[in-house]
């Protein structure tokens, strides 16, 4: 698709300085701009870009006046960086702007679905689902019977959505997501062996959530495993059943959660950690990567190491960590020294 300085001048509120008809039809980097590109000047550090990029179009501030002829057509904002991401966000609702079923597909005849649904190719929708206005389901996608989804939710390629999942309004689900499968639930026998328990509970996805490509999350044994609006999720992330994870919480990747643990809100968790199961952790808390998490954690801590302790304890004692030898090697002279010494005064 294509585009030309004057239709993204109108998008922007910009004016073009050059031809108005100078087409792009990609996005780069200013240093990488090759013809039919469109970039952007903002940092002042790739100020001298502007005079050899290849870009076909330039967004720059108002205020840049060239000291050296250029090649590329300017739209000159207010505000460069503002600018480009507005039309990026512009471009991915026109990249992501399908509708229709695709063939073959199966979508159930007892589905109920709003306007501007897309469905691709080899996917599957099963008995008494509901989906909202503007889904959009990529190719491949399975959504299971009686799951729910609000409107403006995307399922990207090859995603997984077990039955009677409920997802909410302008939720995205990156491909190889898989939400809903069953909990990991098995109860000992005498004999060593392990008998299944059956996992009856759901998934329940509120607004403005973000699941990243190949995260897990089980549906409950009983109840709900419960992720609240506006949640942001990472790749690789495994939630386990009937886990909460609080509204505004991110989570880095490969993480995982153990079954019943209950995280707060506006938490900010790094790639690696591991939390145990049943525990309960505050509002607000940080827990920085590779951590290992094995207790109640209140409200406001920052915290690291594993198992995790005080984020300040962890840097203090992190200094001493790393001089164990030197430290063991001190000891060892002093105790000879008082050794010595003892056998001294005993002469």
């Amino acid at each position: 698709m294509k585009f030309t300085a004057e239709q993204i001048a109108g998008i922007l509120e910009g004016v073009v300085v050059g031809n108005p008809m100078a087409e792009v039809f990609r996005l780069s980097k200013i240093e990488e701009g090759t013809e039919g590109s469109l970039t952007f000047l903002s940092n002042p550090k790739y100020l001298n870009y502007i005079y050899s990029t290849k870009a076909s179009v330039t967004i720059v501030n108002d205020t840049f006046e060239p000291e050296s002829p250029l090649t590329t057509t300017l739209i000159k904002v207010q505000d460069a960086y503002a600018a480009f991401s507005k039309l990026l966000e512009f471009y991915n609702q026109v990249k992501l702007n399908k509708s229709g079923i695709e063939q073959p597909s199966f979508l159930s005849q007892s589905v109920k679905y709003g306007d501007n649904l897309y469905l691709g190719s080899f996917s599957y929708v099963g008995q008494n689902v509901v989906l909202g206005e503007n889904v959009k389901i990529y190719p491949n996608c399975f959504v299971g019977d009686n799951v729910v989804i609000g409107d403006n939710v995307i399922l990207f390629a090859g995603a997984k959505i077990y039955s009677e999942t409920v997802i909410g309004n302008n939720c995205t689900i990156h491909s190889g997501a898989i939400i809903g499968a069953d909990g990991f639930g098995f109860a000992p026998n005498p004999d060593g062996t392990y008998t299944k328990i059956p996992q009856i509970g759901n998934v329940i996805i509120e607004d403005n959530v973000d699941i990243g490509s190949c995260t897990t999350i089980d549906r409950a044994t009983m109840g709900s495993t419960i992720i609240r609006k506006g949640v942001k999720l990472d790749n690789q992330i495994q939630i386990a059943h009937n886990v909460e994870i609080g509204e505004n919480t991110v989570i880095a990747a490969q993480t995982g959660i153990a079954g019943s643990t209950k995280i707060g809100k506006s938490g900010m968790i790094g790639g690696q950690v591991g939390i145990s199961g049943h525990l309960t952790i505050g509002n607000n808390v940080r827990i920085q990567a590779q951590s290992g998490v094995g207790r109640n954690i209140k409200d406001d801590e920052i915290l690291q190491g594993s198992p995790t302790f005080g984020y300040n304890d962890f840097s203090k004692s992190y200094v001493h960590f790393k001089n164990l030898p030197k430290i063991v090697a001190e000891i060892e002279e002093l105790k000879k020294q008082i050794l010595n010494q003892k056998n001294g005064n005993n002469g």
